[in-house]
């Protein structure tokens, strides 16, 4: 029976010390809750409120071109290595040159800063290797030997045995130095040249042994993982054949919980924009493999490229990666991407993807970054010979126009330049009356990939009052691109002719991503 000073048998014995433990721990625990609640997050955007693919610029305004790669954490900074297509790079045009493979890396997975080329190139042996008389090289992928202290490439080739050039460098971004082609256990005594292996990924464990998961072509598409040498250079000989039953590629290789996923394309469909994505687990890197689990019908709308394992203070995220092909185009610089980290069940299986809109993000410094994400442009190439597009921008004071900033592309090839004029605009925003300059625009200068290319037309007494940038072309082939969003929220005035400039009609709400300077420090951003 309780008496006044009866208390529960686990209270008797709280010391007054135990006691402040208890509230420590407990202050601790709540402090730590408010800490992850109040933690900062970035949102990565896939597609706008439509569900229309968004593109992604770097930090001075170009649109990320790098495809078909992966996004790797190194030393607290995310680097996304791809393909370039900017030079005009397409699959199956025996004249077509190779552009290389291009790396950006950022702190938030927002803003994305160019860091240029992993390896020259525009050498006669690179252009030789990977143009289009060659099935071209693709899937730049990087990991870092804690032994040797180097950065190790792997890219996907079709001018040798293994289909593969591995590469070192001392930083993430290079520039990378190629050793001996890598010998594997697949498709060894092969024809040079052909199609012997394809898609691949590189997986490091937690003891330090690297892996390579990769598609073997000479048994229709399944794929395989070989144990590679400490160094990570080569192939061991240690390998599991034939994971998938065939129709398959661009593996994707991580560990949760202590158990191996491998994710690919199921089907394999090249530049396809919708394929399926499926996965197999295993408790050893070298199997035995479990059947396939299929996640997605479409990728969300791509075909599956990579998925990255990112330990952060908020928890590891396993990042899916896709590649929203343009629609099968021989040249895929206006390919855009989908990221979003996969979701698992209690019991490790990976669920089914919702094709995320967005995702939020903890950001790996608390660097404040302005932000150079999406902002839902989109691209729009009908630039030529009759087709024209109007952007009016306003003049505060009188003076010089100085610089005008574009974001602009090609597709196809165009035989002439792109003209940029500028003109008085009407009351309604519309070009009137004679250019008061012009300036052309040479073919060779303009990229397959959305840049900004800057002008300098010097257009002298600008007066005070609305102007229009006028960008037209006389090309008959090929059109020319811009880059526009349809969300302005500026008084500036987007216009659209389909007869030489004679009559230009108002696109409501849409605007260009445009910038004009004049000397009175006065800019007008049209974005």
């Amino acid at each position: 029976m309780k008496t006044k000073n009866s208390y529960p048998l686990y209270l008797k014995h709280i010391t007054p010390f135990l006691l402040l433990v208890l509230v420590f721990v407990v202050q601790s625990a709540l402090s730590q809750t408010k800490k992850m609640a109040a933690m900062p997050s970035n949102t990565v955007t896939n597609f706008d409120k439509d569900g229309k693919q968004v593109i992604r610029f770097s930090t001075v305004g170009d649109a990320i071109d790098a495809h078909d790669g992966e996004i790797a954490l190194f030393n607290g900074v995310y680097y996304l290595y791809g393909t370039s297509y900017d030079c005009g790079f397409e699959w199956g045009n025996k004249s077509a040159p190779f552009c290389g493979f291009k790396s950006y890396s950022s702190t938030d997975m927002v803003n994305w800063t160019d860091r240029g080329f992993l390896f020259n190139a525009q050498t006669p042996v690179w252009q030789t290797r990977c143009n289009g008389n060659t099935y071209g090289c693709f899937r730049p992928h990087v990991i870092y030997n804690k032994k040797t202290a180097l950065y190790v490439l792997w890219i996907n080739v079709y001018d040798n045995v293994s289909g593969y050039r591995v590469f070192t460098a001392k930083s993430p971004v290079g520039p990378f130095t190629e050793v001996a082609e890598p010998k594997l256990a697949v498709n060894a005594d092969a024809p040079a040249a052909g199609l012997n292996n394809g898609d691949h990924d590189t997986f490091v464990d937690d003891d330090g042994t690297a892996y390579l998961a990769y598609t073997d072509w000479r048994t229709k598409g399944t794929i395989v993982i070989e144990k590679l040498s400490d160094d990570y250079l080569t192939g061991t000989s240690q390998v599991a054949k034939g994971i998938t039953p065939g129709n398959t590629e661009a593996p994707g290789m991580f560990k949760r919980n202590g158990i191996y996923y491998l994710v690919y394309s199921d089907p394999n469909c090249g530049y396809c924009s919708g394929t399926g994505a499926s996965y197999r687990t295993a408790e050893s890197p070298l199997g035995p493999w479990s059947d396939g689990k299929k996640i997605s019908d479409n990728s969300c709308g791509g075909q599956p490229s990579f998925v990255s394992t990112i330990k952060l203070s908020s928890g590891t995220v396993f990042l899916f990666g896709s590649d929203l092909w343009n629609n099968a185009a021989k040249n895929e610089a206006l390919a855009n991407y989908y990221w979003a980290p996969l979701t698992f069940n209690a019991d490790g299986s990976i669920m089914p993807m919702t094709c995320e809109q967005s995702f939020k993000i903890t950001p790996l410094s608390t660097k404040a970054f302005a932000n150079y994400g999406s902002a839902n442009y989109k691209t729009i190439c009908d630039i030529s010979k009759g087709v024209q597009h109007s952007q009016s921008f306003p003049v505060s004071n009188s003076g010089t126009l100085t610089t005008i900033n574009l974001t602009v592309y090609k597709t196809g090839y165009p035989d002439a330049g792109l003209q940029i004029s500028v003109y008085k605009a009407n009351s309604a925003g519309l070009p009137t009356g004679k250019s008061l300059g012009n300036q052309t625009i040479a073919v060779t200068r303009i990229g397959w990939s959305a840049k900004t290319i800057t002008i300098q037309p010097k257009i002298w007494r600008l007066q005070r009052g609305t102007y229009c940038v006028v960008i037209s072309s006389a090309a008959a082939t090929g059109c020319y691109g811009v880059v526009y969003r349809d969300d302005n929220k500026t008084s500036d005035v987007e216009s659209y002719s389909n007869d030489g400039g004679k009559i230009f009609v108002i696109e409501n709400n849409r605007s260009i991503k445009i910038t004009t300077i004049t000397t009175n420090r006065a800019i007008s951003y049209s974005e």
